[in-house]
């Protein structure tokens, strides 16, 4: 548990604050759709289930990535 925490401090690469952004960006876009009060079909809202779970994921996982590897294995 250490090592995520200190993965998640270290600067993260300019590729990956890209992917997080665009992870994020899904999961406020699904989390919208979700939300909203009004009626859609079932697909639409399928649909925005897994964009928000894969945008969470995308989000998360990129957070964790690292430049150099050494610094948190230390």
């Amino acid at each position: 548990m250490n090592k995520v925490v200190k993965r998640m401090k270290k600067p993260t690469p300019r590729f990956f604050r890209q992917l997080r952004n665009i992870g994020l960006t899904a999961a406020a876009v699904g989390a919208a759709v979700l939300s909203a009060p009004v009626a859609v079909p079932a697909f639409v809202v399928k649909l925005a289930g897994y964009l928000a779970v894969a945008g969470t994921v995308a989000g998360t996982v990129s957070q964790t990535a690292v430049e150099n590897e050494e610094d948190v294995n230390e």
